[in-house]
């Protein structure tokens, strides 16, 4: 690692650490809020943090390798959205342990990057349970952020949701449900194709896949009226 990289990670590792806030991971942790080496930092101090260092690469990546989740958070807010590499970003996402690192990756840095569409069907069949969700977090986040995106797009997205929905993973049907969620909310047309989906997920055998539909199908009912 360059001198210079190595200095800026060691001033980005020592401010995360000054405002280290440990008597916070107990209430953390009840909420899946975990990883080796969490230092209890709120997402506002992270970004007031991201605002110092300002957008730096190469800090993200070294950032992201120490696999302190704080870090990681970190990482994706000074991360260069167009410089990652798909090796890059699947790297990432294998080293998530959190769902609050995978998904403000997601939305800090993977959902603004040129490769983010085509990472979600990647991931979205994954095994590992983090790497999974990052599919369709990233899924989510694209229905709220990338606006000129087509709905024909999303449409094509929505098999991706059936097929993960027998995944009884906590943190995976979560995403899965906030992916159909946000994409039903996108327009008139995509709340049409999203509560038909719901509507077929409330029929089926699976635990899970009953939960996402009815959860689904009340919010987008109330959107509709």
């Amino acid at each position: 690692m360059p001198n210079k990289l190595t200095q800026r990670l060691d001033e980005a590792l020592a401010a995360l650490r000054a405002q280290a806030r440990p008597d916070q991971l107990d209430a953390m942790a009840r909420f899946g809020l975990t990883g080796d080496g969490r230092l209890g930092l709120a997402v506002p101090t992270l970004r007031a943090l991201a605002k110092e260092f300002k957008r730096d690469h190469e800090l993200a990546l070294a950032l992201w390798d120490t696999g302190i989740p704080d870090a990681q958070i970190l990482a994706g807010m000074v991360a260069e959205p167009a410089r990652f590499t798909a090796e890059q970003m699947d790297h990432w996402v294998a080293g998530m342990r959190a769902w609050d690192v995978c998904d403000q990756a997601c939305l800090n840095a993977f959902v603004k990057s040129p490769l983010a569409w085509d990472a979600i069907p990647r991931w979205a069949a994954r095994e590992a349970e983090f790497e999974r969700r990052a599919g369709f977090s990233l899924l989510a986040v694209a229905a709220v952020h990338q606006k000129t995106r087509p709905d024909s797009d999303f449409l094509a997205r929505l098999p991706l949701i059936e097929a993960a929905a027998d995944d009884e993973r906590n943190f995976v049907k979560k995403a899965v449900n906030w992916a159909l969620r946000q994409i039903g909310k996108r327009s008139l047309l995509l709340r049409e194709h999203a509560l038909t989906v719901a509507d077929r997920m409330c029929g089926r055998s699976e635990r899970s896949a009953r939960w996402i539909g009815s959860d689904a199908r009340r919010e987008l009912s109330r959107s509709g009226e």
